[in-house]
């Protein structure tokens, strides 16, 4: 059974897909396909059915990373389905841990930041939507730094699932 990862930010366009992009093509280069099921969504419905904002898009490609991406709303019934839910900011941390329908489930949720230990108690990465393409770059920096963390502790779990 796969280990399954849910990136949220709160419409789905810019920080989620950036990350859920960026964390499929480590679990790739790690080998742990098939193992490891990546995946995003918004805290709110805003955009379903559109692709990934076209700076995120940009800052993906120009960076060799996969852009298709359709936005879509998250659903508390998928904590049944899913072992990690990442937050992008403390916002969505909030938001989640209150949609979450128990304790355990609650329990799933975390800051992605969390996994990078050069954060310190910075742990949101800053919504990019209403600056320029730096704030893309910038958010993309924070994810890759993050995402080495996460693949480590990814790791840890799905190879203790297999043992």
């Amino acid at each position: 059974m796969a280990y399954r990862v849910c990136f949220v930010c709160t419409g789905n366009i810019c920080r989620s897909p950036m990350a859920e992009s960026v964390f499929r093509a480590r679990v790739a280069k790690a080998g742990l396909d098939g193992l490891v099921e990546v995946d995003s969504a918004g805290t709110g419905g805003w955009h379903e059915g559109e692709g990934a904002d076209p700076r995120t898009v940009t800052v993906l490609r120009e960076n060799g990373y996969d852009a298709d991406h359709t936005a879509r709303q998250f659903d508390p019934s998928w904590f049944a389905r899913l072992d990690l839910v990442i937050a992008l900011d403390s916002g969505h941390l909030r938001a989640l841990r209150r949609l979450a329908p128990t304790e355990r489930d609650a329990d799933k949720v975390r800051l992605l930041r969390s996994y990078d230990p050069a954060a310190d108690d910075d742990l949101d990465v800053p919504d990019p939507y209403y600056g320029g393409a730096d704030g893309f770059d910038e958010c993309l920096e924070m994810v890759e730094a993050a995402s080495t963390g996460l693949l480590v502790a990814v790791r840890e779990q799905v190879e203790g699932q297999a043992a």
